[in-house]
């Protein structure tokens, strides 16, 4: 509580039965002032003097004021203001001392309700304020008191003990050193031979740093460099100095360069820096095709590159770069360092090189040629791309696609493409969302130059078709197609059929559109379109009408599955095979679906919420082909209707959609091995019925994209 508080209460009533005439006031006043434990002189200002204006006492200054009260009695007021709180006038302390008019004043010892014993002291008042008492700080008091105490370190002055480290004799005070450093503490206060000596000498830490952080103990400054964070970090570690060593951490994370992140991140593990080392590791992983170009990286050790190649974090645009990191670290010693190839190089990526590449480049290297397991790993990329062209089976390579190295980097996977849509307004978007997945972030890009929602998308390569959906006005069946590398929008030609809710496939050749609706019907057509000649043609028809319908491609057909006939929604499901052109019954969901997601991944398809008539789904079901049955898994965080779904890195994501109340701005990632969901960074904008896709791009190549939006 402070002064004020605590004597505003008795205060008040010092003096009042003393009349202004008195002189004895100014002592009464005066032994009050002291039992309360204001700061005072010897002498306070008499507030009948002419010349009384103000006196300062202590932190606070006593001001007179005159004046009459209601009944024409003069009034003295003595008023205490704390420093501090003159500027903004809180916190004073008015003290009335008042009486009839001077000239029928009588003064004497009767007249006042305080005898002279009271006066002195020998009789405390009675004071109406529970705490009589008050505690002064006074909160620059511990600066001053160091910087005494620096000047005396200046001055070898009263030092009692001195620390010797290499050529240097420092004199100091030992109970600066003990109350700075626990290091120090532990030394001087226990039994140790070192706190009865006058001398105590300082092994393995560098002079220069050991004085630089004696000063600190005086100055709490401490000078840092380039040169000599290190020796300070290892320095005050050893010492327990946390506070300077976390800002020499601090130092170096700011500090981080592709010449020095490597050393940094192993002086961190030397010292047990652990969030450092989490630091230096993010970095090198930002600025990997940086980092190995430099000296350090030939000096790096296995125990320490292995787990930055492992990692699915490091930012490369081709596994290849990494594969070429592995070959030259080893060559840099072969003698030392060819026992850790096949360790290596099992934690490259090689189903992800282009199959020439490993034909042509790794299977001839000499290091590879010499170790069996590196040419079992060479076998079993090769497999997997025979895999993907149909050569073999994917049941042959299970263990192959089950397995990390089948699985791309994170700056490798992809970009995940949210496009268009419509939100709670009802009007749709041109916009695009991009999702990277390494950093967990959502950007815009150029804007398509049609609004659509229910679009249907489908990618190749670099490049994002968006058709048909509907504009806010009328049913669309116009297309058109996004190349990420130019950063363009270019129409091509338009489908036969205006329609929305429509489903696009990709069977490495043509794209099929298959189903949609529009106002007045569900389609069951499908029309093909070849982009070499920027053309579409007719397919055979869908068995079922399907608007709202979801189509993904596995093992070389088009499956079909849920949708609305124009009647009720549907759990029916069909095949595609393009070499028959012919449409087969599948074996129906066990929940019926429309505006629902469909994903391919692991020789399975994944049927992803939607809507069962209304009602928006959570559950999620799963496709076995080589059975043809379907089988729950773990159902979503959230209810989805009218949701995206795409696989990116070997991960299904279900983004926006309609929960029953709300467009969501949500995202999802489901991951198919521990059948977990969890939830990702919302979109900037809320969405259902986007078109949702996993393109083959670099998030770097959409930066310029970004740009355009961001300066729009």
């Amino acid at each position: 509580m402070s002064t004020s508080s605590k004597m505003k209460g008795f205060l008040k009533k010092i003096g009042k039965n003393c009349r202004t005439g008195c002189s004895e006031p100014s002592y009464a006043f005066q032994q009050q002032v002291q039992v309360a434990g204001l700061p005072i002189a010897d002498r306070l200002p008499d507030p009948e003097a002419p010349d009384c204006q103000q006196q300062q006492y202590g932190d606070g200054l006593f001001q007179c004021v005159g004046g009459r009260d209601e009944k024409d009695d003069e009034l003295a007021q003595l008023q205490y203001v704390p420093l501090p709180d003159i500027d903004d006038g809180t916190n004073v302390i008015i003290i009335e001392i008042s009486g009839k008019s001077r000239q029928n004043s009588v003064c004497s010892s009767n007249s006042s309700s305080y005898s002279n014993s009271s006066i002195m002291g020998d009789n405390m008042p009675m004071i109406e304020d529970s705490s009589p008492s008050t505690t002064f700080e006074c909160h620059t008091h511990w600066k001053d008191s160091f910087y005494n105490l620096h000047d005396y370190y200046l001055d070898e002055a009263l030092c009692d003990i001195t620390v010797a480290v290499g050529n240097k004799n420092i004199l100091c005070h030992r109970l600066v050193l003990a109350c700075c450093s626990p290091y120090f503490k532990a030394m001087l206060t226990s039994n140790m031979k070192e706190s009865r000596q006058q001398c105590i000498r300082i092994q393995d830490i560098d002079e220069s740093a050991l004085e630089a952080l004696i000063g600190f103990m005086y100055t709490s400054k401490i000078l840092l460099t380039i040169d000599t964070v290190q020796k300070l970090l290892y320095a005050s570690s050893v010492l327990q100095i946390e506070v300077v060593a976390n800002a020499c951490c601090d130092f170096m994370k700011n500090h981080l360069h592709p010449t020095n992140c490597l050393g940094v991140r192993a002086f961190a593990e030397l010292h047990g820096r652990f969030e450092l080392m989490k630091v230096a590791d993010r970095y090198t992983h930002d600025h990997f095709l940086e980092v190995i170009e430099h000296e350090e990286f030939a000096a790096i050790s296995f125990s320490h590159f292995a787990p930055i190649i492992e990692s699915s974090d490091i930012l490369v645009k081709q596994e290849t770069q990494v594969y070429e990191a592995v070959i030259r670290w080893v060559k840099q010693d072969v003698d030392n360092r060819e026992m850790y190839l096949s360790k290596l190089i099992a934690k490259v990526r090689l189903p992800m090189v282009a199959a020439n590449y490993l034909t042509e480049v790794v299977e001839t290297e000499d290091l590879i040629r010499r170790s069996l397991t590196c040419r079992d790993l060479v076998d079993e990329a090769k497999n997997y791309h025979l895999s993907l062209h149909k050569v073999i089976t994917h049941n042959c390579i299970k263990n192959v696609t089950s397995s990390i190295r089948a699985r791309p980097r994170k700056s490798t996977s992809g970009v995940l493409f949210v496009v268009g849509g419509r939100s709670s307004s009802g009007d749709p978007f041109k916009s695009i969302e991009c999702y990277d997945l390494r950093s967990d972030k959502w950007l815009r890009i150029l804007e398509m130059s049609t609004k659509r929602r229910h679009v249907g998308v489908m990618a190749i390569k670099n490049k994002v078709y968006a058709i048909g959906g509907h504009d806010g006005k009328e049913h669309l069946n116009t297309m058109e197609v996004f190349d990420s590398k130019k950063n363009t929008w270019t129409t091509l030609a338009a489908m036969k059929n205006k329609r929305r809710g429509v489903a696009v496939a990709y069977l490495g050749g043509p794209l099929y559109a298959c189903g949609g609706l529009d106002d007045s019907m569900c389609f069951q057509d499908v029309e093909r379109y070849d982009p070499v000649s920027d053309s579409w043609s007719t397919a055979a028809p869908l068995n079922t009408p399907r608007g709202g319908v979801a189509v993904a491609c596995l093992d070389g057909q088009i499956y079909a599955v849920g949708g609305n006939d124009g009647s009720t929604t549907l759990n029916s499901c069909e095949r595609y095979d393009p070499h028959l052109n012919r449409w087969t019954v599948i074996s129906p969901m066990k929940t019926r679906r429309a505006g629902l997601g469909l994903a391919a991944i692991n020789g399975y398809l994944y049927v992803v919420g939607g809507f069962d008539d209304s009602s928006p789904l959570s559950t999620v079901e799963r496709y076995n082909p080589a059975t043809d049955t379907w089988c729950f898994m773990e159902p979503m965080i959230t209810c989805r209707g009218g949701v995206g779904v795409s696989v990116l890195c070997g991960k299904i994501f279900a983004v926006g959609g309609h929960d029953g109340s709300h467009y969501l701005t949500s995202a999802e990632c489901y991951d198919v091995d521990n059948n977990r969901w969890h939830t990702v960074r919302d979109m900037g904008q809320c969405r259902a019925g986007a078109g949702v896709v996993t393109v083959d791009c670099h998030i770097s190549d959409l930066a310029s994209a970004a740009n355009v939006v961001s300066s729009v």
